[in-house]
């Protein structure tokens, strides 16, 4: 399934930092790291949202080949996922990943994500 590479983008962009900084200067706002339900911010969301052809075009330059359509499928499942709509299960369901399969990602310390948002936003600086 397609939504594998999709999901492949994501998950690089939380360890690929040269990534992160242009997919960050694609979309214009976030940090750049999509890799995770946790990761993956309300601006970010509607970024990749707007610009999902643009981030498809760039992702398949970087060897990860989808479409706009999947895409939005998976961006749209980890924001029911954040909403609460989608269980762990439902979600990996919607996104075709094996049942049962756990997404350990997802459940990232949310206060370090903060705590990173904040000090970059207010402070101007990255934190390690």
């Amino acid at each position: 399934m397609a939504t594998t590479a999709v999901l492949n983008f994501m998950k690089k962009t939380g360890t690929d930092a040269e990534l992160k900084q242009q997919l960050e200067a694609l979309l214009g706002t976030g940090d750049g790291d999509i890799s995770s339900a946790a990761e993956l911010d309300p601006a970010e969301s509607t970024a990749l949202t707007k610009r999902a052809p643009r981030v498809a075009e760039f992702a398949a330059s970087q060897g990860f080949e989808f479409t706009t359509e999947e895409l939005m499928t998976v961006v749209t499942a980890f924001q029911q996922l954040q909403s609460g709509k989608l269980s762990e299960d439902a979600f990996a369901q919607r996104v075709g990943l094996a049942p049962g399969s756990t997404l350990k990602v997802v459940t990232q310390n949310s206060f370090q994500r903060l705590a990173n948002y904040l000090t970059k936003t207010y402070l101007g600086i990255e934190a390690g």
